[in-house]
């Protein structure tokens, strides 16, 4: 098979950047040819770049051109789009419906339904664009607390929403979750145009590796900013003795190691190797996010290494940890809660130890490139039937 992989890279490298490298791995991996189309913001640094890239956010003629010449020079059988923000825009899926070649779109975030792609505001989540008119982001600031930059991405969702992209140009989407399936159904997404395939990891345990040798000792692995609820974890840990290991940066770090308490250390940015070294290491994992999340390579990871986790009970953390089988739920925003629950779990080893174990078994059953690569397949052969049969 013949793949197109399209994607707007962060200027920050995050999660969504690692899925789609490891994704483009595991195709190969299997023979098939993949081209990827691969662009960064980079250039996006001054005014007169900003204005521009506003204004062509709802359609960019440059890079439906560009799609076209790579579909039709690749000969390409399908065309898998991850981001598209804010430069290459869903303009891209006129270059699929004009050579003929199905369109497939991941969606690893909420972009196409809210200009700040989180469902967060204040701290709070905020669903008022899912069922009024986008452009109350305007109105908050809700795109990097700009009015202009809020303004164009209302307009490209407002645009889309109106023109009906989301049902008439896209084959088939991909959710990470059935949460976040259940959310794009909300907003007339077309049911049957929608996949769940969970995000996926190698495995990083080998003879090397050990996961029966556990320190007592908790961590965090993420951004130090307010969505993913850092300062309720630094609250919830004054009453709480036992260590906490902070994995991560963010424009948080200076506030919060000044405040912490004497039992957490703060690790900072960590390779991914290093991060794994941790999960082997560490007794559970914690996750506090006031947001809904997507599907966080770090739950996937915590799995691999036998890491139960303790998470807001929240959209797809809720869905993805089993209360009391491969984690512990907890009230989010609440760091009363969150200390009662660790607590709970730091008394009980033989449960804790489990859960582990669970979560182990879980991955294996679930999130390894098997597993995914079979999903992944499944979705890709039936798009292409069902586009030779329209």
């Amino acid at each position: 098979m013949r793949i197109l992989l399209i994607h707007n890279e962060y200027q920050q490298k995050g999660g969504e950047d690692s899925v789609v490298s490891t994704e483009k791995e595991l195709l190969e991996k299997n023979n098939h040819f993949v081209k990827d189309f691969l662009i960064k913001n980079h250039d996006i640094n001054n005014l007169y770049s900003k204005i521009k890239v506003a204004l062509n956010a709802v359609y960019s003629k440059k890079y439906r051109d560009k799609i076209k010449i790579e579909l039709e020079k690749n000969k390409i059988d399908i065309m898998h789009v991850h981001n598209f923000f804010p430069l290459i825009t869903p303009s891209v899926y006129d270059a699929g419906i004009e050579v003929k070649v199905p369109v497939i779109q991941t969606l690893h975030n909420y972009r196409t339904l809210c200009s700040n792609a989180l469902f967060i505001r204040n701290d709070q989540i905020c669903e008022l664009c899912l069922s009024h008119t986008p452009y109350y982001a305007v109105l908050h600031r809700c795109y990097r607390n700009s009015i202009w930059g809020s303004f164009a991405v209302a307009r490209m969702v407002n645009y889309h929403r109106k023109n009906k992209t989301w049902q008439k140009k896209v084959n088939r989407f991909i959710t990470l979750t059935e949460f976040g399936k259940k959310k794009f159904m909300g907003a007339a997404f077309p049911e049957q145009k929608i996949s769940v395939k969970p995000n996926f990891i190698e495995d990083p345990l080998d003879s090397k590796n050990s996961i029966n040798n556990r320190k007592q000792s908790a961590l965090f692995v993420g951004r130090l900013s307010h969505e993913k609820g850092i300062k309720i974890l630094i609250e919830a840990w004054k009453n709480i003795n036992y260590p906490l290991n902070i994995a991560g940066d963010g424009p948080l770090f200076e506030e919060l190691k000044q405040t912490a308490s004497d039992n957490i250390s703060f690790l900072g940015h960590l390779s991914k190797k290093e991060i794994l070294y941790h999960m082997m290491e560490s007794s559970f994992l914690v996750m506090p996010s006031i947001w809904y999340e997507g599907f966080p390579v770090v739950l996937v990871e915590s799995f691999a290494c036998g890491l139960p986790v303790v998470a807001s009970k929240l959209g797809s953390m809720a869905e993805i940890i089993q209360n009391g089988i491969t984690g512990m739920h907890f009230e989010p925003g609440n760091p009363e809660n969150l200390s009662e629950t660790v607590k709970y779990l730091i008394s009980s080893p033989g449960k804790l130890k489990q859960m582990g174990i669970n979560a182990r078994t879980e991955y294996e059953a679930r999130y390894t490139p098997e597993k995914n690569y079979q999903i992944l397949m499944e979705i890709y052969n039936t798009v292409i039937k069902e586009h030779k049969n329209i």
